[in-house]
């Protein structure tokens, strides 16, 4: 019996070693999982989002331009027969019309796609002025886009190509991103095509003061030329945002780059959808940072308590905007808005990116060190709360032509869009007559009814939707018209 109690207690002697080692593994094993600084699988990340980044090619086609030349007297006593008794091709103030063609230009740059049917998110500096855009995927395969809309303001254009079961990439939230969470930058630097780089996310809500919509992504993941309009993703290969720019002296990467965050090109892309131009949200303060202002007035010797150090500081509120009317004024301070606290202006630029005018907010300030909530009606660019959208040249009530040579000759002119035909229209509602050649609209000279086009849908959108008009009559008079593109 003796002899089996001891079998016994060494076969429990094992069972319990047997159980201790396995916890001290599970222990250990749990321990090392969750230590930090553990290296980061991308690879993932990689394989999901290549497939949805594609290289964009913009041509510009060589055109005809004329241009004033400034003549040297010396140099055509020479070069012509006329001497100094001029050229009569010349025009006034010794100045002569020459015409020379402009280069092909080509540019590269990155797209995401964001719908299989098509869609796909890039940065309107990589889409602007071109006469075609060539799309090519992942797999080589070659697309011709149109556009869909564009926004200066966050740098943002949507284009569409003619596809079907396209790779789409997921959208995440840009909000919940963390700074130093690990991110790839994915697209086509210096026109090496399925690029990838890896760095963390460096900051959040960042601006460059570039006087645009600003609430920046800072990533330390090299981005290059070539990567603009390109995908940041998340280690599940998701979108968290569209590279925009790099900070640099050289034009090179030097460590840090931006992107666009999801939030706002999400509202941009639904509108652009929707409307044909971005819905903007204006609240109708300027500002700066608490700290950026409380430093100014430190350098001027003056001391300011505000009773905070993080915030916006308003500095001037606009007449009859959506914070004058809720009773905002100078020396305010906003600390937060719809209960998410704001510590900086980009931080603002970014909520009211996703709002449309109309949308309500409630806005919580300082004044006098004292907190107070106010609710705000938000407004678009023009004042009132209407959707906004962009005018066609329908809206004018007229055909146009480019003048003829002989146009040109007989006024001494070298361009303008000559009125063919007067229907229902602001051209009739404000005497515009047929014949009348349109030189400048808003201080833009126009030479094709295409530029005219982009003029009026411009001004359309603009804080004040009117066109200054001036031109010349077939007589050879000037003559100004002011012509609304809004009703009342």
């Amino acid at each position: 019996m003796k002899k089996y109690s001891n079998y016994l207690m060494a076969a429990l002697c094992i069972i319990a070693v047997a159980f201790s080692a396995g916890s001290f593994i599970k222990v250990n094993a749990a321990s090392t999982a969750s230590l930090p600084g553990q290296p980061v699988d991308l690879t993932y990340a990689a394989e999901k989002s290549l497939p949805t980044v594609v290289h964009i090619l913009n041509t510009r086609n060589s055109k005809i331009e004329t241009v004033d030349v400034q003549s040297n007297p010396f140099d055509d006593f020479f070069s012509n027969p006329f001497g100094f008794f001029g050229n009569p091709n010349q025009g006034n103030g010794g100045s002569q019309k020459r015409q020379y063609r402009t280069p092909k230009k080509q540019g590269t740059g990155s797209g995401v796609i964001i719908s299989t049917d098509g869609y796909i998110v890039t940065n309107n500096h990589v889409v602007e002025g071109a006469d075609e855009l060539t799309v090519t995927l992942n797999d080589n395969k070659e697309y011709s886009a149109r556009i869909i809309g564009t926004d200066k303001t966050t740098d943002l254009a949507l284009i569409k190509i003619d596809g079907k079961n396209l790779p789409a990439i997921t959208i995440a939230d840009s909000e919940k991103i963390k700074v130093g969470e690990w991110v790839l930058a994915v697209g086509n630097p210096f026109n090496l095509t399925n690029t990838v780089t890896a760095g963390i996310v460096s900051a959040k809500g960042r601006s460059l003061y570039q006087n645009g919509v600003e609430s920046f992504i800072q990533t330390d993941a090299a981005i290059n030329p070539g990567n603009s309009g390109g995908a940041l993703v998340n280690t599940k290969g998701e979108l968290i945002g569209i590279n925009a720019m790099l900070y640099s002296q050289t034009g090179s990467f030097s460590g840090y780059g931006f992107a666009i965050p999801t939030s706002i090109m999400n509202k941009v892309v639904d509108d652009l959808k929707k409307y044909g131009t971005v819905q903007r949200a204006v609240i109708g303060i300027q500002g700066q940072d608490v700290k950026n202002y409380v430093d100014a007035q430190k350098d001027k010797g003056n001391d300011v308590d505000l009773g905070t150090m993080e915030g916006i500081y308003v500095a001037k509120v606009t007449e009859e905007s959506a914070a004058e009317e809720a009773g905002l004024k100078t020396g305010d301070v906003i600390v937060s808005v719809d209960g998410k606290e704001v510590s900086k202006m980009a931080e603002l630029q970014e909520i009211l990116a996703q709002k449309r005018p109309g949308d309500k907010i409630s806005i919580t300030y300082l004044r006098d060190k004292k907190k107070a909530t106010k609710s705000v009606t938000l407004k678009n660019e023009q004042g009132n709360t209407k959707v906004v959208q962009k005018a066609d040249l329908d809206i004018l009530g007229g055909n146009f032509r480019e003048v003829t040579a002989e146009t040109k000759k007989h006024l001494g002119i070298s361009y303008g869009l000559e009125v063919t035909k007067v229907s229902n229209g602001r051209l009739k509602e404000r005497g515009v007559s047929k014949g009348f050649i349109i030189l400048r609209v808003n201080d833009t000279p126009v030479k094709s009814v295409d530029q005219l086009q982009d003029v009026v849908k411009e001004a359309s959108t603009s804080r004040e939707p009117v066109l200054y008009i001036v031109g010349l009559h077939p007589t050879g008079k000037k003559d100004y018209y002011t012509i609304p593109l809004q009703d009342d």
